[in-house]
């Protein structure tokens, strides 16, 4: 074990900007087997949340076998060698705690927020997962969660209005193999053909504590919560092969890729997506105040000019999506009766090319960026809030106090900073995608030119 590294609460206040930034104090080792702990305790409420992230999602799946990652995060509630199934609820949510659980493109997590006195429990849950999950994994239980996922495919993507969009612009930004091309739940075709046996390797493989990071936030004492991981965790053993993760290459379009989807919608709706970057780039931060400059708030160009001034657009969203590797910048709008949506893509040109020619004010950035700082730090007051912060941290940067260096990296930008990102992003190929309703392909901007996609 290294030696841990505690933040004292007087040191945990960073002048950035117009004001301090609080810190979550915080203590980290890892353990024999690979396995990081992150400390953070706060006495404020008697309760106490559980994190425990592993560093695999979508990415890490391979074309012919996507959606394993999302199927193990429901596997993970059937139940494992020493605790049955509905174990889980009734030391979670029968306490008066919850827990849950997330599958990201390049994470799985899982979380429990219970009373302070039920944190042994919340390790010994998470422990079993961990190191006993296939000693109670059968076709049966494999079948019966695989028809749950599928269902909820059906009932979120295939059944839903517009559900299909990130699917269809995917896979017409990036190559056949890139890793995040693939939606997070897979494709029906491929939950079918997985196997029992290529669900144990999965796990072998990206399950082990060397892979994962264990979080606990709130109400607890370390010295007891340090004895308590070490008989739970300390003996699990490593994953079968190293986690050699995908390369994963900058994507850049050379032109406009337009396509046409007919769907069981009431109104078309338009979407242009650009590939950017991942979470780590030091031009993440710029492209997220951008999207806020465009189209969140009703002072954001794109909304203000196409939402309450042409009255020509229902609703717009501009935002940036950072995986841990790549990313991209997605504007969707939806028209009003009586304008099109080759209509809304020019404007919406016409007001992105006067903010790459012209960039944004200095106001304008000092107000998205206090308003990200605020709301990355307010996310820290619930013990859930701290967790996620610090295994996210840790994950993606082995930094669990990354947010903090964030929010100040936010503060710092300035409108040549959010220029530089349009220009250099907003200015390159991209995908546009119309979906019309079934049987209206000329609704579709610029509908020549476009091509139909099932």
């Amino acid at each position: 074990m290294r030696p841990s590294i505690w933040r004292s609460v007087a040191g945990c206040l960073l002048m950035v900007g117009a004001g301090p930034v609080p810190l979550v104090p915080f203590q980290r080792y890892t353990l024999a087997n690979g396995l990081t702990v992150i400390f953070a305790p706060n006495h404020d409420v008697p309760t106490v949340t559980v994190d425990v992230t592993y560093h695999v999602g979508s990415k890490n799946e391979r074309p012919g076998r996507t959606g394993f990652a999302h199927l193990f995060e429901h596997v993970m509630f059937t139940g494992s060698g020493h605790v049955p199934y509905g174990m889980q609820d009734r030391l979670t949510e029968g306490v008066g705690g919850m827990g849950d659980a997330m599958t990201h493109y390049d994470r799985t997590s899982f979380f429990e927020s219970v009373p302070s006195n039920y944190l042994e429990d919340a390790l010994w849950l998470e422990s079993d997962r961990m190191g006993f999950l296939l000693d109670s994994l059968t076709q049966a239980k494999l079948d019966n969660q695989r028809d749950v996922v599928k269902n909820e495919r059906r009932q979120h993507i295939d059944n839903q209005p517009y559900g299909r969009n990130t699917e269809l612009i995917d896979a017409a930004l990036y190559p056949p193999d890139y890793p995040y091309r693939w939606l997070i739940l897979g494709s029906m075709a491929d939950l079918s053909a997985a196997s029992l046996d290529d669900v144990r390797q999965f796990f072998r493989r990206w399950y082990g504590p060397e892979n994962a990071t264990l979080t606990i936030a709130g109400d607890f004492d370390p010295r007891q919560a340090t004895v308590w991981v070490r008989r739970y965790f300390a003996d699990l053993a490593r994953g079968s092969a190293p986690a050699t993760r995908p390369a994963v290459a900058p994507i850049r379009l050379a032109a406009k890729r337009r396509l046409t989807y007919q769907d069981r919608v009431p109104s078309p709706q338009l979407t242009l997506a650009w590939p950017t970057v991942g979470e780590s780039s030091p031009e993440r931060p710029a492209l997220e105040i951008l999207g806020d400059l465009l189209g969140v708030e009703r002072t954001s160009r794109l909304t203000a000019t196409l939402v309450y001034e042409r009255g020509a657009a229902a609703e717009v969203v501009a935002v940036e999506h950072a995986n841990e590797s790549a990313g991209e910048f997605v504007i969707t709008m939806t028209p009003t009766p009586g304008h099109t949506l080759t209509e809304l893509e020019a404007a919406a040109d016409s007001v992105i090319d006067r903010l790459r020619r012209e960039g944004p004010t200095a106001d304008e950035v000092q107000r998205a960026t206090a308003e990200r700082a605020f709301f990355n730090i307010r996310n820290l007051e619930s013990n859930m809030g701290r967790a996620r912060a610090l295994s996210t941290g840790q994950v993606f940067h082995d930094d669990p106090d990354f947010v903090t260096k964030d929010v100040a990296r936010m503060r710092a930008l300035t409108p040549h900073d959010v220029q530089r990102v349009a220009e250099r992003y907003l200015s390159r190929g991209r995908v546009t995608l119309s979906v019309v309703p079934i049987g209206q392909l000329g609704a579709a901007s610029h509908p020549d030119q476009s091509t139909e996609v099932h």
